[in-house]
């Protein structure tokens, strides 16, 4: 989305290791990287774990669809054998050093239903899977159903307008869910506020009116860490000049 893309496993491995960068440079929280099918065959994933453990990601998860494949909440989806799935956790585990947490994600409660769902799930895990991540479970008690079938960790994605009910953090821990995800929720408030600001400006000719809805200079200063790069420069123009000096 950030790029004007469509989630059809358009973007690239290098674009994705870029995008990673930028975050790892900055948060030093621990992240989960998307890593859609893979970008390719067991080459491919053998290389973007590597790339991704090189910047100390927490995690990855890879899913089952074929390529193209779509969002997980679309209809028309399709995925690939348990064998050829298999095939990608066992390239991702063999080429972890820094045992990158793997998370393998299933799509196919949507093609192949419940009981294929869960049988898939144990399989993924017997692979080496390390977490577990059923997309597009419909009901609550899909939810639950699959935690009590699937005996190791899971994860919940809590995406809106999608086909899984809105549960809580706190609902899905209590049944057996160790992650909950909610990956587009600030960008969709992020799109709506910007959304409702140009239409504003454009209504009135300025944002003027708009300014007690906006982060203030000094707020989004601090977030960038702008006066440590400022304090940098001054040292080093100090020790530029030192060094003239003695000359």
């Amino acid at each position: 989305m950030s790029m004007g893309l469509p989630d059809l496993g358009i973007i690239t491995m290098s674009e994705t290791v870029q995008a990673v960068h930028y975050i790892v440079d900055r948060v030093k929280l621990p992240l989960i990287v998307d890593v859609d099918t893979g970008f390719g065959e067991a080459i491919n994933i053998g290389r973007v774990v590597r790339e991704l453990e090189n910047m100390d990601v927490a995690a990855l998860h890879i899913e089952d669809q074929v390529m193209p494949k779509k969002c997980g909440h679309l209809p028309g989806k399709q995925v690939v054998s348990t064998e050829e799935m298999i095939k990608r956790i066992v390239a991702a585990k063999e080429s972890t050093r820094n045992g990158i947490v793997l998370i393998a994600r299933t799509d196919a409660r949507a093609v192949e239903g419940m009981d294929a769902t869960v049988e898939r799930a144990r399989a993924y895990a017997e692979a080496g899977a390390d977490v577990i991540f059923p997309e597009a479970l419909e009901t609550r008690e899909e939810f639950r159903e699959f935690s009590k079938k699937v005996g190791v960790p899971l994860l919940a994605n809590m995406t809106e307008f999608g086909k899984s009910p809105y549960m809580t953090a706190s609902e899905l821990e209590r049944i057996g869910y160790k992650i909950v995800i909610f990956p587009m929720t600030a960008l969709r408030a992020s799109l709506m506020a910007m959304e409702d600001v140009y239409s504003e400006i454009k209504r009135l000719g300025t944002q003027k009116e708009l300014v007690g809805r906006l982060m203030t200079r000094e707020d989004s200063y601090r977030l960038i860490d702008y006066y440590s790069y400022e304090a940098f420069d001054s040292k080093a123009a100090r020790s530029a000049a030192a060094v003239l000096k003695s000359l």
